[in-house]
């Protein structure tokens, strides 16, 4: 019952008669053992609906789009198409992805910094009307290859000074806004709305609060040219949990009670990505090197004991490509069938197969001492860890699993995966 992440057809495991998803990590963990120890995804695709059902209590206003970079598995796509998401792309690639699911063109929104002339024309082609720009050069390019586009302007948000410090800003200044809101009138081109993006890791809690203000200018700035501003697009760095969800609400609703309420009439869409995956996808890897450090006392090991290097049969330039982007990689558990009771545990640090110093998944952690064959499990990876491979390694395969109440909530909220989707399979799990 294996579902590869690149295949057209794949299986959707019920899990039945209390069979859980650590079940269904020990099981293929097992038949690893008897084959060639692959590291492997296991996916819980109810997630991805009860994530919905929770961005739709606290966000009713904001119609969410997922951003397809984030995880390009072909089952998460086709769930949340089912599940009427919009789509973000960032190349014609990813267009055709999200068209051949059978999204309205309306639906997605063609992103990415700098645009290639073709991918522009093929949006246009393809009646995708509605991309994100933030430069005098972008807007040329989509006058000559996408006239009839309908943009937004992506304003940078400011953060605090320390996260100004490191260079990592999206989009366009707002003293800019008005010189490329004419640039556009000239050219012909129709401005519909702005766009802002605040990162997670942006702690200022004024950070939302300029956002906003500075996206109500952009209109105002707008409609004193003659464009009918009409969407507002928020993007977050939003990774999953209830909780950051509930702050990230306290913070947006009465920003947009009072600067785009809805006699306004302004159509607020959100960008998602790690809020869908991020905790949907578990992924197992296995131990297939050692090395040990000389005994150092630290913080770590006060009583100076040794500590472990170890090489995993996946790394930053396959799964673990989020740790390129500065994500924080969750500290794993070790299998239980690894794991001897009441252990002493060691400084450990993880590392991927390619013997690069960039290539290391986990700084420092606490573990007993593993061996060769053993292994480890990541929760929490569903994000920036499909397609994204750097290496010429087979991805790892991705076991597609589902609660019969969740698939049950499915079918009552009219999402016939077995009948909408027919490329997906689903069989009892035989445990």
């Amino acid at each position: 019952m294996k579902g590869l992440s690149d295949e057209p057809n794949y299986i959707i495991d019920v899990l039945e008669g209390g069979v859980t998803l650590a079940d269904v990590i020990d099981d293929h963990i097992y038949e690893q053992e008897l084959a060639e120890r692959n590291a492997f995804f296991v996916a819980d695709l109810g997630v991805l609906m009860r994530q919905h059902a929770l961005w739709q209590t606290h966000m009713p206003r904001v119609r969410p789009f997922y951003t397809l970079t984030c995880n390009s598995s072909p089952a998460v796509l086709q769930v949340l198409a089912a599940l009427g998401t919009g789509f973000v792309c960032a190349n014609k690639s990813e267009l055709a992805q999200a068209l051949s699911l059978g999204v309205d063109p309306e639906n997605i929104i063609y992103s990415g910094a700098y645009k290639q002339l073709s991918h522009i024309k093929h949006a246009a082609k393809t009646a995708v009307d509605l991309l994100v720009c933030d430069g005098e050069m972008e807007l040329r390019k989509i006058a000559r290859c996408h006239p009839g586009a309908r943009l937004l302007l992506q304003v940078a948000t400011a953060c605090s000074q320390e996260e100004e410090d490191t260079g990592l800003t999206f989009g366009c200044s707002l003293k800019s806004c008005r010189h490329l809101l004419q640039c556009a009138k000239l050219l012909g081109l129709q401005v519909v709305g702005a766009k802002f993006h605040v990162p997670v890791a942006c702690s200022d809690p004024l950070a939302y609060h300029h956002a906003m203000s500075d996206a109500r200018c952009v209109f105002d700035m707008g409609e004193e040219l003659g464009f009918n501003m009409t969407v507002l697009d928020i993007s977050t760095g939003l990774s999953g949990p209830e909780i950051q969800l509930e702050q990230i609400e306290a913070a947006i609703q009465p920003l947009l009670d009072v600067y785009f309420p809805p006699l306004s009439g302004v159509d607020v869409v959100a960008e998602l990505g790690s809020y869908y995956v991020s905790s949907a996808f578990t992924l197992a890897v296995n131990v297939i090197g050692k090395e040990v450090l000389p005994h150092r006392a630290d913080e770590w090991s006060p009583n100076g004991k040794p500590e472990f290097l170890y090489y995993l049969n996946d790394g930053v330039y396959g799964s673990f490509g989020s740790k390129l982007l500065d994500d924080t990689i969750p500290e794993p558990l070790v299998h239980k069938e690894s794991l001897r009771s009441e252990e002493a545990v060691f400084p450990s640090s993880l590392w991927g197969p390619s013997c690069d110093e960039l290539d290391q998944v986990v700084e420092r952690c606490l573990l007993p001492e593993l061996n060769a064959g053993d292994w480890l499990v990541f929760s929490n990876m569903g994000a920036n860890s499909l397609g994204r491979s750097c290496t010429a390694a087979e991805k790892p395969p991705v076991y597609h699993v589902i609660s019969p109440d969740d698939w049950y909530e499915m079918q009552e909220a009219g999402i016939a995966l077995d009948t909408n989707m027919k490329d997906l399979l689903l069989v009892p799990y035989c445990h």
